[in-house]
């Protein structure tokens, strides 16, 4: 919310007027911190108060269908945050409550695996045939080794987080982007470290995995192999490489980049190595997608990187990967 809610009170014509936390006390706090003037003591009278024509709602995975459903229901336009639902069941009911305002802008915050920079350049690569037809994609993000005193957090929690594991949908969500969906996923999941500790000192049990391997395939012919750790340590930092019939391009992703942190290299059949090319544009110069939700409200431009459709292909994904993990069988998308 710190770092929203400051962005909309930057946008010309935007006024935030009211906040409805967990408890009056934490919307109080908030309200002063951030300079709005009203605090509910519950979410619907927010929804429902007549002077609010847009909500953004930053809870947690468990409370969005309802809170989209019911600031459709009073015409408000929407964003809601990444990890747009619980599954992919919620995630298509949410879907079909948008459609049934199409006057509405309803949006979900995009989960980058990179600077959009990177990826809007390795979009332009891919599409002016950089590497030929694409033959293999290659994924990897991985954090370090995992702390033996780790802290139990809502994201190891099932009840408000669902089957949303990782980052997993996110970076999806991005390769998505650039390749299209895929058509099937195979994978293998591991829980390395279930016994984690709450801020309490007890000790909590999660069935969330902490290390993902996926084998997806891809429209046409390509596969791609995602890679996911929470576990595994001194790794190079994240990395995406695509393997064509004529090239292979490399990209280092970091979500903070950096000119030292990201980049992207090229070869091309008949060159001995990789080398460099610059990226297309500025590091951090996208577009908020606070902006791009007020605009698409407006009527100034279109509804932002992650739309409803987008998200519901991302937690289908994120939900046949789980399928696979515990069935040991292949998921055809777009999963049943």
């Amino acid at each position: 919310m710190t770092a929203h809610i400051p962005r909309f009170q930057a946008i010309d014509g935007v006024e935030v007027v009211g906040v409805a936390n967990r408890t009056r006390e934490s919307g109080e706090r908030a309200a002063g911190e951030l300079g709005i003037p009203r605090v509910y003591d519950d979410w619907a009278p927010l929804i429902d108060d007549p002077d609010i024509d847009a909500v953004f709602i930053g809870t947690w995975p468990y409370m969005h269908r309802t809170l989209v459903a019911a600031a459709l229901e009073h015409d408000k336009h929407v964003l809601t945050q990444a990890r747009m639902a619980m599954d992919a069941s919620e995630a298509r009911e949410m879907l079909a409550a948008s459609l049934r305002r199409p006057g509405l802008v309803a949006q979900v915050i995009p989960g980058y695996m990179a600077d959009p920079a990177v990826v809007r350049t390795l979009d332009e690569l891919i599409a002016e045939g950089s590497t030929g037809e694409i033959l293999s994609i290659d994924f990897t993000a991985r954090s370090g080794f995992a702390d033996p005193h780790g802290t139990f957090t809502w994201r190891h929690d099932r009840d408000p987080s669902g089957l949303n594991t990782m980052m997993l949908g996110g970076r999806y969500e991005d390769l998505m982007r650039v390749f299209g969906p895929a058509t099937s996923v195979t994978a293998v999941t591991r829980v390395f470290h279930p016994l984690l500790r709450d801020e309490a000192g007890g000790t909590r049990v999660t069935s969330l995995p902490d290390h993902i391997e996926v084998i997806a395939e891809m429209a046409g012919r390509a596969l791609l192999r995602m890679g996911l750790s929470t576990v595994t340590g001194l790794v190079p930092p994240s990395e995406l490489w695509v393997f064509g019939a004529e090239g292979t391009v490399r990209c280092i992703l970091e979500p903070h980049a950096t000119a030292a942190s990201s980049g992207i290299w090229v070869g091309r059949r008949g060159d001995t190595k990789l080398a460099e090319v610059p990226l297309l544009y500025p590091l951090g110069d996208g577009v908020p997608t606070e902006r791009q939700f007020i605009d698409a409200i407006r009527g100034e431009g279109p509804v932002g990187e992650t739309t409803f459709e987008d998200g519901v292909r991302y937690m289908e994904f994120t939900e046949a990967v789980l399928r696979s993990a515990q069935q040991g069988r292949t998921i055809p998308l777009p999963i049943a």
